[in-house]
C-alpha cells in the first residue's frame, strides 16, 4: 500500500501551541519531516509527517492533544509548469475530489511531491497508478 500517514492535531489557535506540540515530539525523539498549519476562527489543524508517526501520535495523545492519523497519497509530479494541473485534471475526470493538498520540491533529488487527501483514496490510487504515476511509500518519504 502506498499511503503515507500524517499525524493531525486539532488545536486552539493561541500563542505557544506549536511550541508545545513540537516539544512533545522532540522529547519523544520523533523527527518532523514536513508540517502544514491551517487555521480558522480560533482553531487550527496541524498536519505532521514524522519519521516515527505512531510514537508521535501516542505521545501527543498522552499529553492531552486532540490527535488522529490521516492517510494521504504522496505523488511524484513533474517539476515544471502544469505538473500539478495534470494530476488535478486526471483526478477530476474520474470524479475524484481533492480535499486537501500541499506540495514541495526536493531539489537535491530533482523531484516534486504532492501530498493529496481525498475521501476516495483507493480510487485515486488506482487511477494514478493506472496512468503510471509514482506513489511514494512512507519509507521513500523519509528518505527525501
Amino acid at each position: 500500500m502506498n499511503a503515507v500517514k500524517l499525524v493531525t492535531v486539532f488545536v486552539e489557535n493561541k500563542l505557544g501551541q506549536l511550541a508545545r506540540i513540537t516539544k512533545v515530539l522532540a522529547e519523544a525523539g520523533a523527527n518532523i519531516r514536513w508540517v502544514t498549519i491551517s487555521t480558522s476562527v480560533g482553531f487550527g489543524v496541524i498536519k505532521i509527517l514524522a519519521d516515527k508517526s505512531d510514537l508521535a501520535l501516542a505521545q501527543l495523545k498522552e499529553q492531552g492533544f486532540t490527535v488522529s492519523c490521516v492517510e494521504v497519497l504522496a505523488i511524484e509530479v513533474q517539476d515544471k509548469p502544469g505538473g500539478l494541473n495534470a494530476v488535478a485534471e486526471l483526478l477530476a475526470s474520474h470524479g475524484i475530489n481533492v480535499e486537501n493538498a500541499s506540495g514541495f520540491v526536493v531539489s537535491a533529488h530533482k523531484r516534486a511531491v504532492l501530498l493529496l487527501e481525498s475521501h476516495d483514496l483507493p480510487h485515486a490510487r488506482q487511477v494514478l497508478q493506472k496512468q503510471g504515476a509514482h506513489l511514494l511509500t512512507q519509507d521513500e518519504m523519509m528518505s527525501l
